[in-house]
């Protein structure tokens, strides 16, 4: 499906921007949520990843159309309403078809479709946890267990797990068995996001086998995953300890040092992980680790209560690099108490040179500033504080609170709006052709904002981010940041996003589109 946008959305942009001295024109940030940890016998975690960019953009129409054609196909349902859904997967089952978008199954009867056509823009998976679960390992009982019988239909039932048989299960005495069944519910709830009570099942199951290698590997994943690699460490280790020919647990060792701010014994894991079995995903962490390793052999560091800035003692000045930790401390206590949930471990922060970060990071051209676990920052020209360097160390610091809170399961559209609403960012400069583009239908559908805004161009991702910035502010003006809030709990209590808009706005995306094209019509339409 063609999605054409007015040139002069950019134009506007480009011409009330400033400019930030050594940075380039035009910094705007951008986010996606990116499933990390990739390993067979290993959950696919979450890690977050934001750029900033530096956006030049002329001509919006082409890159839509470019963003549309060079995409991976997808479905198109055709709604006699008029309005389009976009699926990864479109299949008819008697009177209904059935669709998938992400993690997500839906159904639509047929007397609603007017059409379906293969190909066009596609959705890309949300970021919950479930979506690895095709990668996680079969647990296989020892052989003593075989006459209990099919355990994982034991213990789950109608969609959840059934805590009465897991009692009955622990009640005949055997810990291997007892340790087994807590494993598979704590797995379960894991997978579906469900992050308190997947800990307090391996707890269970880790007073009953307290080395099972594969109980301590999930453990620490799951630990990583919510923002506490230092307790995740010595789960970790334990796992290396009872396992030590297992690549799996060297590998989400090497993770929770890098996230730990321990580069180069994350280094020695992932080459251990990858030596025991070649995997692309550890070579991927472990050639950026040794990247990181080379560039900042010599930096120094620096300490506030809730960040470790690293820099290069001659690139900055120590007034500019109190300035930063200041600025960075003020956002915390803000975000602190916008949104609830802060980071459990220190904030990591680098400072680089422009060449350096792109040696390291090997992010897009048009990136000024990355979070990928740690805030990557370069500031080449820079030698204080700007108002557009303190929006951008905010926008970036925000989304760690946004992971925080939505256990890393916020889809990016939300991530980017949230955190440009806290900047704080208005709408209000895009605000008559954001109108158009929602009158005329041809706005990029929420629903493909839930895929990584890094595929993107830069112009095509000025105007993902630009629906997103609205969509959020939508709902702050119409509902409060209370329910913003709710929306992100009930992420990281499993739902969907979905199935968390309809918990607390009530309303699916269909009906946020076209309450947002409303807004937008009525707030700044002609």
């Amino acid at each position: 499906m063609e999605k054409v946008v007015p040139e002069n959305l950019a134009q506007s942009r480009r011409a009330r921007r400033g400019k930030l001295p050594g940075i380039q024109p035009e910094l705007r940030s951008t986010c996606m949520v990116l499933a990390v940890l990739s390993l067979r016998g290993c959950m696919r975690s979450q890690l977050l990843e934001c750029a900033s960019m530096r956006l030049r953009v002329t001509v919006l129409p082409a890159m839509m159309l470019m963003l549309a054609s060079a995409a991976a196909s997808a479905d198109t349902i055709h709604l006699k309403n008029g309005r389009t859904i976009l699926a990864d997967h479109v299949h008819e089952n008697g009177n209904r078809y059935e669709y998938e978008i992400g993690d997500d199954n839906y159904a639509i009867p047929k007397s609603s479709v007017d059409r379906v056509e293969a190909g066009g823009m596609p959705s890309i998976m949300s970021s919950g946890p479930g979506k690895g679960a095709g990668n996680l390992p079969a647990f296989t009982p020892v052989d003593n267990l075989a006459n209990e019988g099919d355990l994982p239909n034991t213990i789950v039932k109608g969609g959840k797990v059934d805590s009465d048989a897991l009692a009955k299960l622990e009640g005949k005495g055997n810990a291997e068995l007892s340790a087994t069944a807590g494993f598979i519910a704590g797995k379960f709830e894991f997978e579906h996001g469900n992050i308190d009570q997947a800990r307090r099942y391996f707890d269970g199951a880790l007073r009953f086998q307290p080395e099972n290698s594969t109980v301590l590997i999930y453990y620490a994943a799951l630990l990583v995953r919510t923002g506490k690699a230092s307790q995740a460490l010595s789960y970790a280790q334990r796992a290396v300890s009872a396992a030590p020919q297992s690549p799996d647990a060297y590998a989400v060792l090497g993770y929770a040092q890098q996230a730990s701010d321990r580069t180069k014994d994350a280094v020695v894991s992932w080459k251990r992980s990858f030596e025991l079995r070649p995997d692309p995903a550890v070579k991927q962490y472990l050639d950026k680790a040794q990247r990181e390793q080379n560039v900042e052999t010599d930096f120094a560091q620096r300490e506030s209560s809730h960040f470790v800035l690293h820099y290069e003692g001659k690139q900055t000045s120590e007034a500019f690099r109190g300035q930063i930790l200041a600025g960075l401390e003020s956002d915390y206590d803000d975000l602190a108490r916008d949104l609830g949930t802060p980071p459990r471990d220190s904030i990591l922060v680098t400072l680089y040179t422009e060449q350096a970060f792109f040696d390291v990071t090997r992010a897009p051209s048009w990136s000024g500033a990355l979070n990928d676990g740690k805030l990557r920052i370069p500031i080449s020209g820079l030698n204080s504080m700007t108002s557009e360097l303190a929006r951008v160390l905010k926008h970036e610091l925000a989304h760690s609170f946004i992971n925080q809170l939505s256990a890393g399961r916020c889809p990016p559209w939300l991530h980017e709006g949230i955190a440009q609403l806290l900047e704080p960012k208005s709408v209000s400069s895009d605000g008559r052709q954001l109108a158009r583009l929602f009158k005329s239908q041809r706005n990029i559908p929420l629903n493909v904002l839930e895929g990584s805004f890094m595929r993107f161009s830069g112009g095509e991702a000025y105007v993902a981010y630009a629906e997103s910035l609205a969509a959020v502010s939508y709902i702050n003006d119409s509902y409060g940041m209370s329910d913003i809030q709710r929306i992100l709990q009930r992420l990281s209590d499993g739902s969907s996003t979905e199935a968390a808009l309809r918990a607390t706005i009530h309303s699916d995306y269909g009906q946020l589109e076209s309450e947002l094209g409303k807004y937008l019509g009525d707030k700044y339409g002609e």
